[in-house]
């Protein structure tokens, strides 16, 4: 059996208030990020008609610093409160946010300024993410009862999710007609509004629940794993290095129509920046319905096939890519396309498989070696940043290049959702064969553990192989 540091006790963890606290600070860190990475991609690539690999090449900037994620999760596994780390990266995010929209304001007089401060303003973005996002992710996992970690996952990520929709919706009616300083006015309102909720909502949470000790726990600081050999620890692990491959290639999938899908319907279906604002609200208002439709499903069905999560992340994957198949047909049907149905299907069948995957992730984050979970979150939350930054910037590179050697926006566009869903092919076989690479684990005793390149045994427990409570979580049979 696997140990964690996760109390099995109810009193010790967090209560549903206290989750639902927290999926308010994931709600207040999606609504500025969703600003940055559509609106304002938008207004560069189409009002400003600015390649669109500037933007993509931002956005990449702010998920390429999120690599610190995992060292950041390891402090968290090693002692240490999160509460300042959560507050202290809203307050970089909300900053990052506002100088984002004067950046994308003065590149409309001075491209190179502009171009400079952005490059300021992302960095800041994505430093501020990943204090944020990883320290509250960790709280998560760690002071959650096992339990409780499947509906976790689905209060979390639903809540972040309203917070797009509902930025996206309302920025978008107050951005027309729009006007660089509208941009300022609205972003700023909204940065500062996102950092006050996040402080309120995350005040006292972390110190109303208490985190069991764990192994770590009162030992010198000498005695105390190095963040390298931690990391080597969890790379081991069969079923965290396939399930970090599923996650970059499910996730370059899903961003790589992020920073296109506005231009598209700017360019193909004359879309004002209110409307195509709006899009990307109604794409959100998909994920947030597949989100709920699964985690409803799923628990009323345990048990049987509806109740895997296997199930959904692999109809999640396949069910987007028939949505960007149709993307693809919708360039060349024009406005008798039902295009918006077209994007909150897609958005629907995204929401499917990233809640199943989100849900994986917290269950599996305790699986392994004690006092790992901080590194786990760590590293799946930095393959994902890679995999959207790249993902990000390969669809708005691609579209660019489409564009120059074929001579229309149109196929340019189809040609880059079409790989989109090839991509999404994979990431269905990736997700298929999660349990069956989880069952080829082995079993090491401590005396098997001891001298190995890990270092020193700390258990007689596997590293690899996972739980039967784990397995059941995966695939609906409990």
């Amino acid at each position: 059996m696997i140990t964690t540091s996760v109390a099995s006790g109810e009193g010790q963890s967090l209560g549903w208030l206290g989750i639902v606290r927290l999926g308010l600070v994931q709600a207040a860190l999606g609504a500025i990020v969703v600003l940055t990475t559509s609106t304002i991609n938008r207004v560069m690539v189409v009002e400003l008609a600015l390649p669109a690999m500037i933007p993509g090449a931002l956005v990449a900037l702010h998920h390429a610093l999120q690599l610190l994620r995992p060292r950041m999760g390891h402090g968290s596994d090693v002692g240490g409160r999160g509460t300042p780390w959560i507050v202290g990266g809203m307050a970089v995010l909300a900053i990052g946010g506002i100088l984002s929209a004067v950046a994308t304001a003065i590149m409309a007089t001075s491209l190179a300024g502009g171009i400079a401060l952005a490059v300021l303003a992302f960095a800041l973005i994505g430093a501020g993410v990943s204090a944020s996002g990883t320290t509250l992710l960790v709280l998560v996992a760690k002071r959650v009862a096992p339990s409780r970690k499947p509906a976790a996952a689905a209060i979390v990520w639903i809540l972040m999710i309203s917070g797009f929709v509902v930025t996206a919706t309302t920025a978008g009616k107050f951005l027309d007609p729009f006007t660089p300083a509208r941009l300022i006015m609205v972003t700023s309102c909204v940065s500062v509004i996102a950092f006050f909720i996040a402080l309120i909502a995350v005040w006292g949470v972390e110190g109303r629940a208490r985190t069991p000790q764990s192994k770590t726990d009162g030992l010198p600081e000498a005695s105390k794993p190095s963040f390298r050999s931690a990391l080597k620890e969890v790379w081991a692990e069969p079923q965290a290095r396939h399930f970090t491959i599923f996650v970059f290639v499910s996730m370059f999938a899903y961003n790589a129509q992020d920073l296109i899908l506005e231009p598209f319907a700017g360019s193909v279906f004359n879309f004002t920046v209110g409307q195509s604002t709006g899009l990307s609200g109604l794409q959100h208002s998909g994920v947030l319905v597949g989100m709920i439709l699964v985690g409803a499903v799923a628990t009323l069905a345990w048990g049987k096939a509806l109740g895997s999560l296997k199930f959904w992340m692999v109809s999640g994957c396949i069910g987007s890519g028939i949505a960007l198949m149709g993307l693809v047909l919708a360039g060349s049907a024009g406005p008798t396309w039902p295009f918006k149905t077209n994007v909150f299907l897609l958005g629907l069948a995204n929401g499917a498989f990233s809640i199943a995957a989100v849900a994986s992730m917290m269950s599996m984050a305790s699986a392994g070696r004690e006092s790992r979970e901080g590194v786990r979150m760590g590293l799946w939350g930095a393959s994902q940043a890679i995999a959207f930054g790249l993902g990000s910037f390969f669809g708005a590179a691609m579209s660019d290049i489409a564009r120059l050697l074929l001579g229309s926006p149109v196929a340019a566009y189809a040609t880059v959702f079409g790989l989109e869903a090839l991509l999404f092919l994979w990431a269905a076989v990736l997700a298929y064969q999660i349990g069956q690479v989880k069952l080829t684990g082995t079993r090491h005793t401590g005396a098997q553990q001891t001298g190995s390149p890990q270092g020193p045994a700390v258990s007689k427990v596997s590293d690899s192989a996972p739980s039967d409570s784990l397995v059941a979580s995966l695939t609906g049979r409990g």
